[in-house]
Formats: structure tokens, C-alpha cells, sequence
């Protein structure tokens, strides 16, 4: 019989030892990918939202704007520079931007804003700004009227959950709420009658309207038709003041971003503030957005363009939300060893367990003219046999748990959501699909186990056969 035959065989002679064994394996792979996954997921997630709602992955600015981003720190940009960055073949488009701050103001209500000016049609190619404008919207008298209507019981319940809560996509709205594909034709209608709301993007000559996120909506209560007043600071100290009605209301998942956005036509803003043909910054859109391909292009096109102007990378942009997903990342990786750790004890408890019953067995093999290197192979065989059951249930029973989440991320609620929502974060937590995550989990659970077999070989080459044999 071949080794790997008769190690398979050992394996099922206790069954219970063998599967306590693969047991703690499994459960260390399991927790540490489905943790891991959480982990890289939500920064995954707070990444994408704030690059895709506000930053870009690339950025052409003035090189002092962003240590002191204020209107004196700007510079002309003309369609000739535009030109020359759009022949590089990672480059799909340049979008400038005209940004600032002011005071917005709506009846008794006051709020410092950012103030960003777009060119509408460019800048929704880029950021999908269109995409985000606000469907339906879950107000306190909204919900009453749904609840007088003849929906489930169980989209009722969920309606309190979601109070006041912003939506520009049915799919996630019928997530939310629970209904199904089978169920949507009969409640989405109803939905749609009590909960839509009128709402519109905007145009190049709408000079005077603006686009303001639902946080900032709800701060200043200024729905769709209000009329906002910004009051600030513009070109050379002049003073900025306008009066201006909002035309749309956009959900941004980036929460800190969504409470204090405004956005307007770049004309709008630059007559608002006195810098006629100038910006703040230009936002490069990109084919690819690899963090190679960011890096590259960024190095091509600084050789373009002259001083004073610099290119930024997203990294550079976001440098103090980069530093604490880094650390929060550490923080994380430090539970895993512990995890590890914990989970490495039960295998070498695991393993003297076996060690010690199986002694008067070994003598006895030896004893007979067993080699006691043909014993090591075979005792390492079971070991790893039982290593890649533990680490392929692992991996297996992870899976669907972190497909589901990807699809159906964790939405908190309450305190815990207000507490998310405080730090700039969207109250969601999403899981990342499979990636090298994966195979570094599997290598470390490998390591462990290689130990476990060195310190097993080590006790069968220093075994005493006659002591072994009075075990």
C-alpha cells in the first residue's frame, strides 16, 4: 500500500480526532476570510464612493491649491491643454471644476457649503451625477400614506426602519423594503404614487440653479423649487453673493460630501464668484483605473503641462482618509493574528492529543521495521490531508456568505448608522468578492500546519520504541 493510501486510511480510523481537527482548521479559515472580506469591502466601498462622487482618481490643479485651496490658487485652463491630455490613451476626457465655499442660507436656516462648478453634460459623463438624483424619499407623511394602502405587513415594518431615507434606485429601494421581483408589480406602483418626488439636473443655461445633496436638503429644508441664497468670498477678495433655485436634490453615498454639496454651472459659478475662464481644478477621467495605470498616467501627463499647474493622484486627494483606512487596516490584520493564533493552539493541542494515543501504535510499527522516516511521511500526509479539508470547507463555506454580502451588504440603522454617518462613512458594509485576500488566508493556515507536521516529525525521530511500546 502507498503512503498516501494508508495515511488517507489512518485519517478515518478516528474519525472524531480527524474531524476536530479539520474542524479548527475550517473555523480559521472561515472567520478570517469572512472578517477579511468585511474589512476590505467596506474600504472598497468608502474608497469608490468618495473618488466617484467628488475627488476622480486623477486631478490637474494648481500646485499651491491644495495645501491652501482658495480662489487666488487657480489658473486658465484652455481647450488647447485639454487637447494635448486627451491624446494620451488612457485619458477619456478633462473636466474642469470651479470650487469654493459659502454660506447657504434658506429661510431660518444656515449652512456652510461647498460650492462646485461644473459643466453639467462633462461632468455627468465623469461622475454620473444624473444617476444620483433622488426618486422617492421615505418622509414621516409619506409613510403614513403607504401604510393606509394595501401593502405586506412586512414592507410596514421595514418602512420605520428606513424613516426619511433617500433613494435614486428601485433596486435598493426594494431591497430595503423587501419585496420581491414577484411582488414589485402590485407595490412599486403604490410606492411610486405617495413616495416620488419631482426632480431635474443641470443645464447649461440654467444660470441661475443649483443641484444640492439630500443631507443638505434636509438641513437647510429647502426641497426641489426653494430658493437657496450663497453668500462668500470670491477672485481677489471680492464679495460673492447670489440667489439661486434648486432644481434637483442628488443622494451622494459619501455622507460628509452629501451634507454640504451644491453644485452649479462652472459659468454660474465664475460670475458668482469674479474669475472669469478660470479653475480650481480639472478632473481627468481615465479608461482605466488600475492604481498602476492611475500612476502612470499621472507621470505622462505631468510632463505635459507647465508650472504652476500639478497633477494629483487620488491617493494625494485623500491623503488623511488613506492613512486611517491604513491604520483601521492594521487594527484588523492584528485580529486576524490574534484569531490565528488562538486557532494554532487548538491544532497543536489537536496534535499532541493524537501524538500521545497513537504512541504504543507507533512503537509497535516501528518495532516491526517500520522505518521511522516512512512513519514521518505518512503522519505528515495525514496532516495535511486534514489541513486541505479544513481549508477547503473553509474556503467553500465562506463563499456564498461573501457573494450574498457583496450583493446584499449589511445596512446598519439607528445610533450605530448616525455613528457611521458622523465619521463621513455611508452606514453600509459591503463584502469584497474573492481576491488575493483569499490565497493569503489559505498560505497562512498552510504555514501553521507545516509547523504542526515539523514539531509531529520531530517527536516521531526522537520517539524511544521500548518507552513508546509501554505507553
Amino acid at each position: 500500500m502507498k503512503d498516501y493510501q494508508l495515511a488517507w486510511k489512518n485519517l478515518w480510523r478516528n474519525k472524531r480526532r480527524t474531524l476536530i481537527t479539520a474542524a479548527s482548521v475550517f473555523f480559521a479559515v472561515f472567520f478570517a476570510l469572512v472578517m477579511r472580506s468585511f474589512q476590505l469591502g467596506a474600504y472598497d466601498r468608502l474608497f469608490k464612493n468618495v473618488i466617484e462622487s467628488y475627488s476622480g482618481y486623477l486631478q490637474l490643479q494648481h500646485e499651491d491649491y491644495f495645501d491652501d485651496p482658495n480662489l487666488d490658487n487657480t489658473f486658465k485652463i484652455d481647450q488647447t491643454l485639454i487637447d494635448q491630455m486627451k491624446e494620451d490613451p488612457n485619458v477619456n476626457d478633462v473636466v474642469p471644476r470651479l470650487e469654493s465655499f459659502a454660506l447657504a442660507a434658506a429661510g431660518s436656516h444656515t449652512q456652510g457649503v461647498i460650492v462646485l462648478g461644473i459643466d453639467p453634460d462633462r461632468e455627468d459623463k465623469v461622475m454620473k451625477i444624473s444617476n444620483k438624483l433622488v426618486k422617492y424619499k421615505l418622509t414621516s407623511g409619506t409613510i403614513g400614506k403607504l401604510k393606509n394602502d394595501s401593502i405586506p405587513d412586512k414592507t410596514k415594518k421595514l418602512l420605520d426602519v428606513f424613516s426619511n431615507e433617500a433613494y435614486y434606485s428601485e433596486a435598493r429601494l426594494m431591497m430595503d423594503l423587501g419585496i420581491s421581483d414577484e411582488d414589485s408589480a402590485t407595490i412599486l406602483p403604490i410606492i411610486r404614487r405617495h413616495a416620488s418626488i419631482s426632480n431635474g439636473y443641470l443645464t447649461e443655461n440654467g444660470t441661475s440653479e443649483v443641484v444640492i445633496g439630500d443631507g443638505l436638503s434636509e438641513y437647510l429644508k429647502a426641497g426641489v423649487g426653494d430658493t437657496i441664497v450663497l453668500m462668500g468670498q470670491g477672485y481677489h477678495g471680492t464679495t460673492a453673493a447670489g440667489k439661486y433655485m434648486v432644481k434637483g436634490i442628488i443622494k451622494l453615498p459619501a455622507p460628509d460630501i452629501d451634507n454640504v454639496i451644491v453644485y452649479i454651472p462652472i459659468e454660474s459659478a465664475r460670475e458668482l464668484y469674479a474669475a472669469p475662464g478660470m479653475a480650481t481644478s480639472a478632473v481627468i477621467s481615465l479608461n482605466s483605473n488600475d492604481d498602476n495605470d492611475i500612476l502612470q498616467t499621472g507621470n505622462r501627463l505631468q510632463k505635459i503641462i507647465s508650472d504652476p499647474m500639478i497633477i494629483k493622484t487620488w491617493q494625494q486627494l485623500n491623503a488623511l482618509m488613506v492613512n486611517q483606512m491604513e491604520a483601521d487596516n492594521k487594527s484588523g490584520m492584528i485580529m486576524i493574528a490574534v484569531l490565528y493564533m488562538v486557532i494554532a493552539f487548538g491544532v497543536f493541542g489537536t496534535v499532541l492529543m493524537m501524538l500521545a494515543e497513537r504512541k504504543r501504535e507507533f512503537g509497535m510499527l516501528v518495532s516491526i521495521g517500520m522505518k521511522k522516516k516512512r512513519l514521518a511521511k505518512v503522519i505528515s500526509l495525514e496532516m495535511l490531508f486534514i489541513g486541505f479539508l479544513g481549508v477547503a470547507a473553509g474556503v467553500a463555506g465562506s463563499l456564498p456568505l461573501v457573494f450574498y454580502g457583496n450583493i446584499h451588504p449589511l445596512k446598519f440603522t439607528g445610533e450605530f448608522a448616525r455613528m457611521y454617518e458622523d465619521m463621513g462613512f455611508e452606514a453600509v458594509m459591503p463584502t469584497m468578492l474573492p481576491d488575493t485576500f483569499y490565497l493569503w488566508q489559505v498560505v497562512v493556515v498552510l504555514v501553521i500546519l507545516v509547523i504542526a507536521i515539523i514539531f509531529s516529525t520531530r517527536k516521531i525521530f526522537r520517539m524511544n520504541v521500548i518507552n513508546a511500546m509501554r505507553a
